[in-house]
């Protein structure tokens, strides 16, 4: 179990060189290597400072030490019947251990989502639970984490020798369903799993992601584990204050046509109080999953839109069966 099957990569070439440098070449083939073989590795380097983390897992903090009558001002109409939020919000952790914040784009106004009636674009009023300073530095976080997962995506796209352009076909801020999450991992009085595997309690279930990448801070408490895809064993993966973690989903995977596989990966139950902030990168709602994008063939617009795979993989979620 102490053994690091993880790798670190060090992707500042490509934040300040762009995808063409010969150094940010060599780096995505690192990235091309640690996706096919694990499906996860951290990176450093990638432009987004301690400062801000600390200041964005302040604000989680706050936020989940609030009341709950706070905190279920943001709840979804499952658990405060007077919001008409249904995927955005604050559950508690009665429904599957922890608490969870889910936030979506920001830039999202109440007007824009009244308009484009889509399920999963909701306007979420921060201001009810949050301050504004915080809410600003939410927003800037957001900016940056999308910027930062556009960037892995695109060094994916230049793998397969397409043109870096047509990631905004997948993703158009407005219509995207990336979610920028909070975690709260309460003192657990009891696992939510058993593995049915090794028998190890659990304090998140063994599960893979839907999105593309999902890009993850986790505080130095750890307690994240990792399926080797050979031998089926589970690693850690450990803390590393200067690093995200960074894991491929299930719409990456289908897009490359299984070339990079999601990975199980899971909580360990520990009784002691964690935080972590996964930034989940999704494609448009309206974007046709078409393999098509990652291989030779000439781009074709048909294809399973994204919000019906999306529908599908979160049936497995206990916090979205709403």
């Amino acid at each position: 179990m102490s053994k690091n099957i993880i790798p670190t990569i060090n992707i500042s070439s490509i934040v300040k060189n762009g995808l063409q440098n010969p150094k940010s070449i060599n780096t995505i083939n690192k990235i091309e290597k640690a996706c096919i073989k694990i499906g996860f590795f951290q990176i450093t380097g990638h432009g987004i400072s301690q400062k801000n983390i600390k200041k964005i897992c302040k604000i989680g903090n706050n936020f989940f030490n609030t009341s709950e009558k706070n905190k279920t001002k943001l709840s979804p109409k499952k658990w405060n019947p007077k919001n008409k939020n249904i995927y955005r919000g604050y559950f508690p952790n009665d429904v599957n251990g922890k608490e969870g914040l889910d936030i979506g784009d920001l830039k999202v106004t109440k007007r824009y989502a009244d308009n484009i009636k889509n399920q999963y674009i909701e306007y979420l009023n921060l201001n009810k639970s949050i301050d504004r300073k915080s809410i600003k530095i939410l927003s800037n976080y957001f900016d940056n984490i999308y910027d930062l997962s556009e960037t892995l995506f695109k060094g994916i796209i230049k793998i397969y020798n397409k043109d870096t352009k047509i990631s905004k076909k997948a993703f158009s801020r407005y219509k995207t369903l990336s979610t920028l999450r909070f975690n709260y991992y309460p003192n657990q009085s009891k696992p939510v799993e058993i593995s049915k595997q090794d028998g190890v309690a659990l304090g998140c279930e063994t599960h893979v992601d839907s999105g593309i990448f999902t890009i993850l801070y986790q505080d130095k408490k750890g307690g994240l584990q990792v399926q080797n895809r050979k031998n089926k064993k589970w690693y850690n993966v450990p803390f590393n204050k200067n690093a995200l973690v960074v894991n491929t989903g299930r719409a990456l995977e289908f897009l490359s046509r299984g070339k990079f596989k999601a990975t199980n990966h899971r909580v360990l139950w520990n009784k002691k109080k964690r935080m972590s902030i996964p930034f989940f990168f999704e494609p448009s709602y309206d974007f046709k999953m078409n393999t098509s994008y990652l291989n030779k063939s000439k781009i074709n617009n048909n294809g399973l839109i994204y919000e019906k795979f999306l529908n599908q993989s979160l049936k497995k979620f206990k916090e979205y069966q709403r």
